[in-house]
């Protein structure tokens, strides 16, 4: 019992003296730590903690005004590669060598920018001289492309074993393209200096957001951040463009400079009522020949307005009593001279206009007629002239939400700053000794049209912040009513002659689809050395005529085929614009229309115009309609009548030699036909064929270029 007890004492005692020897160790460590190896530790501690880390924000979205998505900010990724990873070098590389070739030849398949060969040797020399990071390529990659990069070999064991390091960074994508590209906007390639032009500049402070800050520590070979600021995302910016018609606009005036060749090109489509701007194009010529936004030139060129100007003009004439449209004039031969300038009308090489009323002045567009009219009213007193132009808020300043918004020059006869002569008053009254930016051109026919109400355009409908509105905007009133309303009913009415009336200039916009009223522009363009050759053609109106909807105004400028028209180039674009905008939102249905009946009351059945095209397919077609056809053609292309209660069907020939008469054909078969001669084809407008540059009966020669215009 004595023994037992005397092996447990000395059990204990043992026990007990390794715990005391175990706390002293503790302490001296401890000790040891904090006073002597105290600066040692603290600076390795210092060395695994990067502090006042920038958390960047996400910046906010940009959408069109019905929630699509305009501009947005995705996450992409730069890949590296660490070649001193240990388990890279255990085993005397076995891992490394094992995968180097399969893993290159996938690199090469991914990135495509090297060959496996390549990428071998650049991955061993990297890993023999111990790179820390290798760059795998300079491409950014996607997040889907990044979880598939992580499945290939080597990279599928995981960053610890493989070395794989990725750095994201954002970029800003525009889902839709180049649609309304110069007045959505860019962000520099440093993201941190935010928006470069347009609404991303505009807004920037509202879409970057708020950076937070952080701290990263290294613990188990991994580092932790730990966020000390919260960084708040930007907010969402919702503009008025609406996709479909931005689409309409950008098609139709991308045609109209590619038929004119045309240095340059403006459209802007506003809701007449609220102001709101729908659609915006700015097409600007490449020494490529091809076409892109470049800049806004829609709401900065300060540029003569020429003809567009005269409604303008008149307006103020009219309103004071000064003259009426029944007025007549004498324009002569179509020249005349006022002071030491001779004024022309676009008619002179024809004998000019002679006696025209005032409002044939405007309907034909005759610079004498309206140039005499107004110096007759203000002659004597040209700032009387002048002030009721800035009366009517013509050179009031839009305070647009896009950068680079040019103000009107309305020159005064009393700025001693800029010379003013006989001749200035009749150039002025006519869109010359002026420049006015487009959209300003807008905002007075915008005007016109809604009742004499004159309203700022504007870009953005709201700011939001997680789906709540931070700020809203809405149609801003800068003039309730520019003129007296018979006034405007006279105007309105002069706009309608433009396109309606035998003299009207504007003739070619007419449309069976949608009337329209407006007033076509054609203008030299001046330079330090005089007048340079070159025109800046417009048409500015509005439309449906009975109801307005829609303002719109089209400016080319320099073309380079056919005569310098406003009514003819412009007005064309100005016509396609309205007819598809008005097609886009019509709600009728084909039990709207009415059947068709002859004397007999006899009913007929409603049957389609087919197009010219190949047999087999409206064979098709007609079968599935249910629609009566005659089916005894034995050729491949044909054209269709409805005789009789059904569809009968012509043949016509196509040769493989000579270039057929495509007219009426639509553009899918005509392209078929004309590629399969080897012909290389263009095509401008949509709808069917209804002019080609090449004559029917032409031997076609492989390589040869040919356009066909659609309508």
């Amino acid at each position: 019992m004595t023994e037992k007890r005397r092996n447990i004492v000395l059990r204990f005692g043992i026990v007990y003296t390794l715990i005391c020897l175990s706390f002293v160790l503790v302490l001296y460590r401890i000790v040891k730590i904090q006073f002597v190896e105290r600066d040692q530790w603290m600076a390795l501690a210092a060395k695994n903690v990067k502090t006042n880390i920038t958390v960047k924000p996400n910046r906010g979205n940009i959408y069109a005004c019905d929630g699509r998505l305009m501009a947005s900010s995705i996450p992409t990724y730069y890949v590296y590669m660490d070649l001193r990873v240990p388990a890279l070098h255990d085993d005397e590389g076995s891992l490394f060598k094992e995968n180097i070739d399969s893993l290159s030849i996938y690199l090469s398949s991914f990135f495509r920018d090297k060959t496996p060969t390549d990428y071998k040797l650049l991955l061993k020399k990297a890993y023999q001289t111990g790179v820390g990071e290798f760059q795998l390529s300079e491409k950014r990659i996607s997040y889907a492309q990044l979880k598939q990069l992580k499945t290939l070999p080597l990279f599928r064991l995981g960053r610890n074993k493989s070395g794989l390091i990725t750095k994201e960074y954002f970029r800003r994508v525009r889902p839709f393209g180049s649609l309304a590209q110069r007045t959505i906007g860019d962000i520099f390639a440093d993201e941190t200096k935010g928006g470069k032009n347009g609404i991303e500049l505009s807004f920037n402070s509202n879409l970057k957001g708020t950076s937070g800050i952080s701290t990263r520590q290294k613990v188990a070979n991994n580092y932790m951040e730990n966020i000390q600021v919260e960084p708040v995302d930007g907010m969402d910016v919702t503009t008025t463009i609406d996709i479909d018609l931005q689409d309409i606009a950008e098609k139709a005036l991308i045609d109209g400079v590619k038929q004119f060749d045309a240095a340059v090109g403006y459209a802007i489509l506003m809701e007449v009522h609220s102001g709101e701007v729908k659609a915006i194009v700015n097409m600007q010529k490449n020494s490529d020949g091809s076409y892109s936004e470049n800049r806004n030139g829609a709401v900065s060129d300060m540029t003569e307005p020429g003809s567009t100007f005269k409604v303008a003009s008149v307006m103020a004439a009219l309103d004071e009593g000064k003259v009426k449209m029944s007025d007549t004039i004498d324009t002569y031969n179509g020249e005349f001279k006022f002071g030491n300038r001779t004024m022309t009308d676009h008619n002179a090489n024809h004998g000019g206009f002679h006696r025209i009323s005032l409002a044939q002045a405007i309907y034909g567009s005759s610079n004498i007629g309206v140039s005499r009219a107004i110096v007759k009213a203000y002659g004597r007193n040209p700032g009387e002239f002048v002030n009721k132009l800035y009366a009517m808020k013509l050179n009031e300043p839009l305070k647009l939400e896009i950068p680079g918004v040019a103000k009107p020059f309305i020159r005064h006869p009393n700025d001693k700053s800029h010379e003013w002569s006989v001749t200035t008053l009749p150039w002025m009254s006519v869109g010359y000794e002026t420049q006015v930016p487009p959209i300003y051109t807008l905002t007075f026919y915008n005007a016109i049209a809604n009742d004499g109400k004159m309203i700022r355009p504007f870009f953005v409908k709201s700011i939001t912040k997680n789906g709540l509105i931070v700020k809203e905007f809405s149609t801003e009133v800068i003039n309730p009513a520019i003129c007296k309303p018979t006034t405007l009913s006279e105007i309105r009415s002069a706009l309608l002659g433009v396109v309606e009336d035998k003299m009207g200039t504007g003739k070619p916009v007419f449309s069976k689809y949608v009337r329209i009223a407006g007033k076509s522009g054609t203008a030299q363009m001046w330079a330090k050395g005089g007048n340079t050759g070159k025109h800046q053609v417009a048409f500015c109106g509005f439309f449906p005529y009975e109801k307005p909807t829609y303002s719109c105004i089209v400016v080319m400028r320099e073309p380079g085929i056919g005569h310098a028209s406003g009514g003819h180039m412009s007005g064309l674009v100005f016509k396609n614009i309205a007819e598809r905008v008005m097609a886009l939102n019509s709600n009728r249905k084909p039990s709207h229309v009415e059947t068709d009946t002859v004397k007999t009351k006899e009913i007929l059945p409603l049957l389609p115009e087919a197009k010219i095209g190949y047999y087999k397919a409206i064979q098709t077609v007609t079968a599935d309609l249910n629609l009566p056809l005659r089916t005894n053609n034995s050729t491949d292309w044909v054209k269709t009548l409805a005789n009789n209660n059904q569809i009968e069907v012509q043949s016509i020939t196509v040769s493989n030699r000579t270039v057929p008469n495509l007219t009426g054909m639509g553009a899918k078969d005509a392209v078929f036909i004309l590629e399969n001669m080897g012909l290389n084809v263009q095509v401008m407008g949509r709808g069917k064929v209804y002019s080609q540059n090449m004559k029917p009966g032409t031997v076609a020669r492989k390589g040869t270029s040919v356009m066909i215009n659609l309508q």
